[in-house]
């Protein structure tokens, strides 16, 4: 009888092992978004509202599809203008992370809290920019950094980053994601 229920203890950690109850589906002591937040000094604005007929998010089961965003300051001016024309990758790159921290606070809206973020899954950023400029990648950079600095290995995604010949009100970037998010 004894051999019997050790069998089964076995059998049963075996199957929550194999199942995906891991380390990755359980947030841990060192998974805390907000304090990571507060460490960096962002303090998250009031959502940006749509400008036209759509809303911010949609939640379709565990999955959150973000519209895009762009680099709009508290006080509604945003960072504008064309890279490799107007704006140098630098300002670029600071409009990618001010977009970021746009969509941090529609997640936060939308959840009440961003430990309730399971990994950030897909980023498409779209950087207004002439034909010539082809360093997309550094300016859309400024967004995927500061995910992985909130998020950890979580804010690690998968990722496009395009250009595009504008964008509304001349933005510098547009960027939308899907993130994954616990129940």
């Amino acid at each position: 009888m004894k051999f019997i229920y050790v069998s089964f203890l076995t059998i049963l950690f075996l199957a929550i092992t194999i199942t995906g109850c891991d380390e990755q589906s359980i947030p841990g002591a060192d998974y805390d978004p907000e304090a990571k937040l507060a460490a960096l000094n962002i303090t998250l604005p009031t959502p940006p509202k749509p400008v036209a007929n759509y809303v911010n998010g949609v939640r379709v089961g565990n999955l959150i599809f973000l519209a895009g965003k762009g680099p709009r300051y508290a006080d509604g001016t945003e960072i504008s203008g064309k890279l490799g024309q107007d704006i140098t990758i630098e300002k670029g790159y600071e409009g990618a992370r001010l977009t970021a921290i746009n969509q941090l606070s529609v997640l936060k809206a939308m959840l009440g809290n961003l430990n309730k973020v399971k990994r950030i899954v897909k980023v498409l950023g779209m950087v207004n920019c002439n034909p010539s400029f082809v360093e997309q990648p550094k300016v859309i950079n400024g967004f995927s950094d500061l995910m992985v600095d909130v998020f950890g290995e979580k804010g690690k995604h998968a990722r496009a980053a395009i250009g595009v010949a504008s964008l509304p009100r001349a933005q510098a970037v547009e960027i939308e994601l899907v993130v994954e998010v616990y129940d």
